[in-house]
């Protein structure tokens, strides 16, 4: 797994702009409008994560139209899986514990 992943959705812009991109391809333009920075801002992120693997652009015409890959974020959930389970272990020894506490 690519570290460029955690440094792209470091950025809480870029994971706003992956979660836009939940709902399917979008155009830069329908993206930028989300966000109260400049269009160019908005072009330097996507850039960003299209570096890092994490969307592809495809032009039509004048117009550039980006797509979430899901290939790093599965690749970072699989990851992260393990982690996952060490945190529901702990929680629930914890909730075993207040509820100890109640009795």
């Amino acid at each position: 797994m690519s570290t460029d992943v955690f440094a792209a959705l470091a950025s809480p812009v870029r994971r706003e702009l992956t979660a836009l991109l939940l709902d399917g391809p979008r155009p830069v333009n329908d993206l930028a409008a989300h966000f109260t920075m400049s269009r160019p801002s908005v072009s330097e992120h996507l850039k960003v994560l299209r570096d890092a693997g994490l969307v592809t652009e495809q032009r039509h015409g004048r117009q550039r139209i980006y797509r979430l890959e899901p290939a790093p974020l599965r690749e970072l959930s699989e990851w992260l899986t393990p982690y996952e389970r060490f945190w529901r272990e702990r929680l629930a020894a914890l909730r075993e514990l207040l509820d100890e506490d109640d009795l």
